[in-house]
C-alpha cells in the first residue's frame, strides 16, 4: 500500500527525498502532493483523504480543532527561516542589517512573496516599519502555488521573499542570503495522520523517520533545520 500525503511546496523537495530514501530502506512507498499551502490545508479541512500532512504548525492546530487530523500524532518536521533573492545577475542590495533590508524595499521596483506564512509575516513587518502605503503598489504576491522564485527569475519581481528551501538551487535567482536574525521570520513545519487516513499505522512509521537523525541531512541540504 502507497502511503498518500499533501503538503505546502517549502517542503516539497525535502519530503521527496526522505520519501525516496525511506522506499529505498523499507520498501515502503511514500506520495506526497505538494500545492500552496493555503490549498492543501483547504483539502485537508474538506475531507479529502490522506494518510498525512506536513504544513506550518499554525495550520496544523486549525486541523486539529477541526478534527480533521490525530493530535496525538502530530511531529515537529523542520525549521524553516526566509531569505531574499533577486534575479541572476542584476544588483545585489545590502541586506546585512535590517536597516539594510528596509532600504532595499524602498528602493526596489517590485517587491515579491507568497501568501505562505512567510508572506504573512512580511506584511506586518512593513506595518511595523511604517512603509506598508509608500510600498503597496509594488507588491507582487504570487498566488497560491506559484513559487516567487519563478516571478524573480522571469523578471516580474526585483527583490523576492520566500523559505529558503524553496530558492535554494533555483536556476535564474541569486540568493542574497538570510533575513537578519533580527527580523528572521522562522516557521516550524509540522507532520500529522490525517483521521481518515487509509494506513495510519505505516503512516506512524514514516513519521518517525522523518523525526530520525537519519533524516537530517536532507534537512540541512535544502536550508531547513531539524525540529
Amino acid at each position: 500500500m502507497k502511503l498518500t500525503g499533501i503538503s505546502s511546496m517549502a517542503t516539497r523537495q525535502v519530503l521527496a527525498d526522505l520519501a525516496d530514501a525511506y522506499a529505498h530502506r523499507t520498501g515502503q512507498h511514500v506520495a506526497i502532493q505538494s500545492v500552496g499551502g493555503v490549498a492543501a490545508a483547504k483539502r485537508v479541512a474538506e475531507g479529502e483523504s490522506f494518510d498525512i500532512v506536513v504544513l506550518a504548525s499554525a495550520a496544523i492546530d486549525t486541523l486539529i480543532a477541526a478534527g480533521r487530523v490525530d493530535a496525538t500524532s502530530r511531529v515537529s518536521v523542520a525549521r524553516s527561516g526566509v531569505s531574499v533573492a533577486v534575479a541572476a545577475g542584476s544588483r545585489h542590495p545590502s541586506i546585512d542589517t535590517e536597516v539594510d533590508v528596509r532600504a532595499a524595499l524602498l528602493s526596489a521596483r517590485s517587491i515579491g512573496y507568497s501568501t505562505g506564512p512567510s508572506g504573512a509575516y512580511l506584511t506586518k513587518l512593513f506595518e511595523r516599519w511604517n512603509i506598508a502605503d509608500a510600498i503597496a503598489s509594488r507588491i507582487v504576491q504570487a498566488p497560491p502555488g506559484v513559487a516567487v522564485r519563478s516571478l524573480i527569475a522571469k523578471g516580474e519581481v526585483e527583490l523576492g521573499f520566500q523559505q529558503t528551501s524553496e530558492l535554494i538551487g533555483v536556476e535564474g535567482i541569486d540568493i542574497l542570503g538570510p533575513l537578519p536574525h533580527a527580523i528572521q521570520a522562522v516557521t516550524v513545519f509540522q507532520a500529522a495522520i490525517c483521521t481518515n487516513a487509509h494506513a495510519p499505522q505505516e503512516a506512524r512509521a514514516w513519521l518517525a523517520f522523518l523525526t530520525s537523525p537519519d533524516a537530517d541531512e536532507v534537512k540541512l541540504r535544502h536550508g531547513m533545520e531539524p525540529a
